[in-house]
């Protein structure tokens, strides 16, 4: 079966374009749709396998990054969601898309206390735009098979993961949802403090309990093909992005 992948956009939204396109060349058929279009038809998401929110500054960020979507999911389509995340199948958000997903509720972050995890201004109070290394730190994460390293590209303000408290920071972990991590350069040769935005426990992605929805603030669909990445000429030649493996993950686990 060729999953079929829903690039949900909105107002702000400018990375739907790259991201369909890498899905399909991971081998899924895509779909760019606009949000309004969900909330006429809120059933519509039962015809798609994969629901990817892309990033971008969706609603101009201008109450917060990805508040205003991420309410608009939370307390328009929370049915919608709850039922396509309850039939197994996925669920992306990348950068906004991760700041979405946070204010949605889709990840387990929720207690009586409301909210247990936030993303906050990064810690140096500036967009960062920049390459960093990255480490699987869970098994648990559909996306993320097969991989223990890679680097990725962000491009962020808002990305400094924050936990309420250590107790609910190790309940994420015990949890195996603290999935993906800043880390060191193998060699040591950067410079640049490699956690960029300050977050707790170096995290840089999360998923839920099952596995299936993840965030994450690097954006895999910047380094689907080799000439991406800014040392593609003088590093020892490879065939392919390294993010590209993020969206064959979900498509392989629908074979």
């Amino acid at each position: 079966m060729t999953p079929r992948v829903l690039v949900l956009r909105a107002p702000g939204s400018n990375c739907d374009v790259e991201t369909a396109y890498a899905f399909e060349q991971a081998g899924a058929t895509t779909e760019r749709l606009h949000v309004n279009r969900w909330l006429e038809a809120p059933q519509l998401a039962a015809d798609y396998q994969i629901l990817c929110l892309p990033g971008g500054f969706s609603y101009g960020d201008d109450l917060g990054a990805g508040r205003i979507l991420g309410n608009q999911l939370r307390h328009h389509l929370a049915d919608s969601l709850a039922a396509f995340r309850d039939r197994g199948k996925l669920i992306l958000g990348i950068c906004n898309g991760f700041q979405i997903l946070v204010k949605s509720g889709l990840l387990d972050i929720d207690d009586e206390q409301g909210p247990a995890a936030t993303l906050n201004w990064n810690k140096s109070g500036r967009f960062i735009d920049r390459w960093v290394n990255l480490r699987v730190a869970s098994d648990r994460c559909v996306f993320l098979q097969g991989i223990e390293s890679i680097e990725l590209p962000i491009a962020h303000a808002e990305g400094q993961f924050l936990g309420r408290d250590d107790a609910a920071l190790d309940r994420f972990e015990d949890a195996g949802q603290l999935a993906l991590r800043y880390a060191e350069a193998d060699g040591g040769c950067n410079s640049q403090p490699y956690n960029p935005n300050g977050a707790a426990r170096d995290v840089a992605g999360m998923c839920d309990r099952s596995g299936r929805v993840f965030g994450l603030m690097p954006h895999p669909e910047r380094f689907i093909d080799r000439t991406q990445h800014p040392q593609w000429t003088r590093r020892a030649k490879f065939d392919e992005g390294a993010g590209l493996q993020l969206f064959r993950n979900a498509v392989g686990y629908f074979a």
